[in-house]
């Protein structure tokens, strides 16, 4: 049996981040190393995994994406976190549809957990796809970068103020078992939460440290080669002066903050700050579209339309299923206006589809 204690790695302190990091993605004993969490037996099942339709309308999203670009001879597409491996499965069958493009295209699946890279291979069976574990052997032509419910995976810092003074959460494990506590920010962290603006003010921060460097990678190889980075994500715009982790098991939000004892049985995520995404972006340098709703997108992007040319050639049983996922995908009240999409890029061309 797994203890706590195991996830400390022998120290005595660790910040919400690293904690959360060592639960989800230790190699041996993380939750995503050791567990299956997708689908509807899973403990949470994402937009690919519910409906093809998703996917087939990111797969077109792509191919006017590279449209707009002119059309370039080698056109890379990474998806982060590829999860089931299902998304990119079906990319591959709507891209055969455009031959022009699909000689273009490579696809690149960045994956760290080996558990996830098995499950992955096996759904796929492509040799045309590559995993890799950074983005070094991207070299030719421009890069896009996709996510779904990428960015909410990896864990956040957390920062509250006492007093005048600002403190880190953290766990400490000793003699009378595991709890919270606070230790003091370093001041590479101090310096960069006081960088943005969106941040300013707030009693309670929760800052992507872990999230930032990956994007960091990201916006290097996009400025070297052109392209973007497309992020579907839950979360929200503006500020909020509260913890936003919560624990997902067995399709069902269970709880709020209090994860300890869910450790290693469940899903631990956060909700993606939407706003601050968008600073980071342009202090990088790039261009962002308006943010918008996954309904706005998807709904701009034809999903309804194709939706009824499909139904024609359905069962009853197909056709219920179907709308029914597409409604969860765009009710407000369901994924719709909780998901929300931001696109960065660095491109002579701006007239991306979805955003207007």
């Amino acid at each position: 049996m797994i203890t706590k204690q195991y996830f400390f790695n022998k120290k005595r302190m660790l910040p919400v981040d690293k904690f959360i990091g060592n639960i989800l993605f230790d190699k041996r004993n993380g939750y995503y190393s050791s567990k299956f969490p997708f689908g509807y037996k899973g403990d949470f099942i994402t937009a690919p995994g519910m409906s093809n339709l998703f996917s087939e309308i990111i797969a077109v999203w792509l191919i006017s994406t590279w449209n707009e670009m002119g059309k370039p001879k080698t056109f890379n597409i990474v998806e982060l976190g590829p999860g089931d491996g299902n998304l990119t499965k079906i990319l591959i069958r709507t891209f055969k549809r455009f031959s022009e493009f699909d000689r273009s295209k490579k696809i690149f699946l960045y994956e760290k957990s080996n558990l996830l890279k098995k499950l992955q291979k096996r759904n796929i069976n492509s040799s045309k796809v590559k995993w890799i574990s950074n983005f070094r052997n991207i070299k030719d032509g421009p890069v896009i970068f996709f996510g779904n419910e990428f960015f909410d995976a990896i864990p956040i810092k957390q920062f509250f103020f006492e007093s005048k003074n600002l403190l880190e959460k953290c766990y400490i494990l000793d003699k009378k078992g595991l709890k919270e506590d606070h230790c003091k920010p370093n001041l590479k962290d101090l310096l960069n939460l006081k960088s943005f603006k969106v941040l300013k003010k707030l009693k309670f921060i929760e800052y992507p440290k872990l999230g930032f460097e990956e994007l960091n990678r990201i916006t290097r190889k996009i400025k070297s080669l052109s392209g973007g980075v497309l992020l579907i994500d839950y979360g929200y715009l503006g500020r909020l002066n509260e913890s936003t982790i919560q624990v997902v098991m067995k399709n069902k939000k269970i709880c709020k903050n209090n994860f300890l004892k869910y450790i290693g049985k469940a899903d631990i995520t956060s909700l993606v700050n939407f706003s601050l995404l968008n600073e980071f972006f342009l202090k990088k340098r790039l261009n962002v579209k308006k943010i918008v709703s996954q309904k706005f997108f998807l709904e701009r992007m034809g999903i309804v339309e194709r939706a009824k040319i499909l139904e024609k050639k359905m069962n009853k049983t197909q056709k219920k299923y179907m709308f029914m996922t597409l409604s969860r995908l765009l009710n407000k009240n369901l994924m719709g206006e909780l998901f929300k999409v931001i696109f960065a890029y660095k491109s002579h061309n701006d007239q991306f589809f979805g955003f207007e």
